[in-house]
């Protein structure tokens, strides 16, 4: 047997059943043995076959069992063959390392059996680069490759997402520590905020069409009391969540309108107008009285449920991840009031429709499609979702301007609001792919 050294590893036991003086001394522990840096697997696969195919193999040692070291490097060489004392010696010192125990003794045992010399040739140990890998490890790396793939574009979509939080952490009204699990909760309750797109069917005195003209007047109405942004928002949803609930004759529809405007003040200014001022909004057609039985009808109606997420609670997290500046924000605000309106956007929620507007908004004034990683990832909403919903958004406001219904053009086309109703429409996306 030749004395040149062989980088292989042998057969690989537990630590626990290294006994000193055992004649498998040579064998190191796994932990010895474990290397600082994965190495591949296609690299070691000989070494995998050799531990099973091999167990002979063992550190060259003199005969008292003691080790022969060379340095700091310790040689891997094949032993003499194995006869029938050894290999029962083996079997029966390191069963553990033999899962075929009992075959190896009967092979031990049976000299015509007896493992022949050629398989402990040094030749047999040279590394062959035309091995095949086993299947099982070309599986094993595969994975490994994709996990690691997955990693790195997790890394980089996340260095692509800005943390909109990261300046207003020691700002106590952007209650940082609170923002997600509130959006959460929006998200998860805004479908009860939600009506039915076809509860018109319902209504036997009233249509869509009456609708959109008490909304463009109350829109009005809102502009000229100079009440919040929120407060339209929380009147129509009152007055949609009322109407599905609750048949109105067309001379009370504007009554519910004026009275759903009350209450959203009630709930949401600091300022409140009185009912007086709501009457005489409406030309005296109603009475004090009769604002007042409408608002014990409407709030028993609804149950006292006026805390729901409108589009308005979304916009303005949503336009914060689009990192908006003034001219962005009316516009989008534009938009969405432009939906209020629309009957048939009654089929989108809340989160939809502000992420959209804020998306059309953008088109328009760029001219080309934007939807960043960061409002994507801050609003759940992929540029797809938002495709019909924007295409909509787009067809209103090219016709804001004309008809009858020009309460909100009008709003929008003044310096107090950036003339935003004067942008081009993004008439491209209408001719994208649906």
């Amino acid at each position: 047997m030749g004395d040149s050294k062989k980088n292989y590893l042998g057969p690989v036991m537990p630590s626990s059943n290294l006994q000193e003086g055992s004649r498998m001394e040579g064998v190191k522990p796994v932990k010895q043995m474990a290397h600082h840096h994965r190495r591949a697997l296609s690299n070691i696969n000989q070494n995998i076959i050799g531990a099973t195919l091999k167990p002979c193999v063992v550190k060259k040692s003199d005969c008292s069992g003691k080790n022969v070291a060379r340095g700091n490097n310790s040689s891997f060489v094949a032993p003499r063959p194995i006869t029938r004392s050894v290999a029962a010696q083996m079997v029966q010192n390191c069963p553990e390392v033999f899962s075929g125990a009992k075959q190896m003794s009967s092979l031990a045992l049976n000299p015509s059996n007896q493992i022949d010399r050629s398989i402990v040739e040094e030749e047999e140990y040279e590394e062959d680069s035309d091995t095949s890998v086993p299947m099982f490890v070309k599986h094993t790396e595969a994975m490994l490759d994709e996990i690691d793939r997955m990693e790195v574009e997790m890394e980089d979509s996340m260095v692509s997402v800005m943390d909109i939080d990261s300046f207003h952490v020691k700002d106590p009204l952007s209650v940082v520590e609170y923002i997600d699990d509130i959006y959460c909760f929006y998200r998860k309750t805004e479908n009860s905020s939600c009506v039915s797109p076809i509860y018109m069917t319902h209504q036997f005195d009233i249509n869509e069409k009456m609708r959109a003209i008490l909304i463009d007047w109350l829109i009005e109405v809102h502009y000229k009391f100079e009440l919040m942004e929120e407060t339209l928002f929380l009147t129509v949803n009152l007055i949609d969540r009322f109407l599905e609930h609750h048949a109105v004759i067309r001379k009370k529809l504007q009554l519910v309108g004026i009275t759903a405007m009350l209450i959203a003040c009630k709930y949401e200014e600091v300022s409140v107008p009185v009912v007086e001022d709501f009457v005489l909004i409406s030309d005296k057609a109603y009475t004090r009285k009769e604002v007042l039985d409408m608002e014990k009808l409407m709030v028993n109606t609804l149950q006292f449920n006026l805390s729901v997420p409108t589009p308005y609670v979304f916009m303005r997290r949503f336009l914060k991840a689009a990192q908006s500046d003034k001219k962005l924000e009316l516009l989008s605000f534009f938009i969405v009031e432009l939906c209020l309106v629309e009957y048939e956007m009654l089929k989108f929620s809340p989160s939809l429709l502000a992420a959209a507007a804020i998306y059309t908004a953008q088109s328009s004034l760029y001219q080309f499609q934007e939807w960043s990683k960061t409002s994507e990832w801050y609003t759940n909403y992929s540029e797809e979702q938002l495709g019909e919903c924007s295409r909509l958004m787009v067809t209103f406001h090219q016709k804001a301007g004309s008809g009858k219904l020009t309460g909100l053009y009008r709003k929008y086309n003044t310096l107090n609001f950036g003339y935003a109703a004067k942008a081009e429409p993004a008439k491209f996306l209408l001719d994208l792919p649906h």
